[in-house]
């Protein structure tokens, strides 16, 4: 799948947000080893805390569905600026997807390429906990 068709996923997700309280969309497109697509949008909730951010659903869908490996995922904002993961997504896209290409872009255009190294460059994952390195 070509980088823009991977954003163009991640621009429908953004269609099925729940961002009731905050009103700002963001979808996620999660591409897989295989060449799967799988997708993921932010689900906001009055308390807040309990809110799930697009990066994470969609990783989150993409594991219960059997998928372990993972090479890039889209995010797309309705922003000027790269709207970049959060930190608990950082830790969960680094710890599930190693070092996932990460393709930032808005409703127009692509406006970033990262590695999640660069993201996370000190990240806190298994190999602290004698564990395999991701």
């Amino acid at each position: 799948m070509t980088h823009d068709a991977l954003i163009a996923a991640a621009r429908r997700a953004r269609e099925n947000a729940l961002a009731a309280f905050s009103q700002f969309k963001v979808g996620a497109a999660l591409e897989t080893a295989d060449g799967t697509i799988v997708t993921g949008c932010n689900i906001e909730n009055a308390t807040y805390g309990l809110t799930l951010c697009a990066e994470r659903v969609a990783m989150f869908k993409a594991l219960s569905e059997g998928h372990r490996h993972f090479t890039r995922i889209a995010v797309v904002a309705d922003t000027g600026e790269p709207t970049s993961p959060c930190g608990p997504c950082r830790q969960i896209l680094w710890e599930f997807g190693g070092n996932l290409e990460v393709i930032l872009a808005n409703l127009q255009e692509e406006k970033g390429r990262y590695l999640m190294r660069d993201l996370l460059p000190l990240p806190f994952d298994a190999r602290l906990l004698g564990g395999p390195k991701p």
